[in-house]
């Protein structure tokens, strides 16, 4: 068994000295365990099948993960095949175990590959695991899943969408990258981050929030102010304050029948009104917000 770094030469010598196990004696202890919890029954199994777990672990390495901690993982899977495993059926353990190994190993990848989750479905697992493999053979043999594109052939063949196949192409050809990173590689306190450029200029929520409360409650006094001005009064005040369309002072005094002069000087008044009963509605909630009338 060839050394794999990373993983301690005593793991190792004990896998390649643990003795082949003869198929009576893997079903002996199958059931010794199984029917009477025998646990040196089952350290004895699982020790003559740890040279399954590494070599099924070591195909996992490339994916940038502990080779110890992939070997772990798998011998969780053996110790899940252990207590699963149906000694009567004719069937050897290390066929049985081979699949929950992997699945463990693989589940593990995916947890911790990225930071970002992926790959919840069975089709999504499959894409992942065997994207890299099918397009290193399209790169050999373009033909080999019919002409035509590339994307299309993979999710053809794995029983995905093509989207799914860019997307999954996309996180495998990348790694994760902290916001936190400075942009320049010195040892300078005041580079820049990427999170820098990650600024959002609009309000906190707690500062939206506030807002919203704060243009109903300026609504509301505006409302309830307006109510005190006479009929021509708050017809002024909306024409020549309260719409985008603002009217001058001489066309309102020709739809008025009055001089503009006299426009500006209802206009004056009902401004002093209304000042006045916001600023007694001010008082009454005692907020120092400015008034909504200039």
């Amino acid at each position: 068994m060839a050394y794999l770094p990373g993983l301690g030469r005593e793991l190792m010598k004990a896998a390649a000295e643990a003795p082949f196990l003869e198929r009576d004696e893997e079903k002996a202890l199958a059931v010794a365990w199984r029917d009477h919890g025998d646990r040196r029954a089952l350290h004895k199994l699982t020790a003559a099948h740890m040279r399954l777990v590494i070599a099924l672990a070591a195909k996992f390495r490339h994916y940038g993960l502990p080779i110890a901690d992939l070997v772990q993982e798998g011998h969780v899977g053996l110790l899940e095949a252990a207590a699963r495993f149906a000694p009567e059926r004719d069937v050897r353990f290390s066929t049985y175990a081979t699949w929950w190994i992997r699945a463990s190993i693989q589940d593990y990848v995916l947890r911790n590959w990225s930071i970002v989750r992926g790959g919840t479905s069975s089709s999504q697992k499959a894409l992942f695991f065997n994207l890299r493999r099918l397009r290193a053979r399209l790169a050999r043999d373009p033909d080999a899943y019919g002409s035509g594109d590339a994307y299309q052939a993979i999710a053809k063949a794995l029983g995905v969408s093509r989207a799914d196949v860019e997307m999954m192409d996309s996180r495998l050809s990348g790694s994760d990258v902290s916001l936190n990173a400075q942009l320049v590689d010195d040892d300078s306190s005041g580079s820049a981050q990427r999170m820098d450029f990650l600024v959002d200029d609009h309000p906190l929520p707690d500062e939206a929030v506030q807002e919203t409360m704060d243009s109903d409650r300026r609504a509301r006094w505006l409302k309830d102010a307006l109510a005190i001005l006479s009929e021509r009064e708050l017809r002024i005040v909306q024409e020549r304050r309260l719409t985008d369309n603002l009217v001058t002072l001489e066309t309102l005094g020709d739809k008025l029948g009055i001089s503009k002069e006299r426009v500006r000087q209802i206009e004056s008044r009902a401004l002093i009104k209304l000042r006045k009963a916001l600023s007694r509605m001010q008082d009454g909630e005692g907020t120092e917000e400015s008034l909504p009338i200039a």
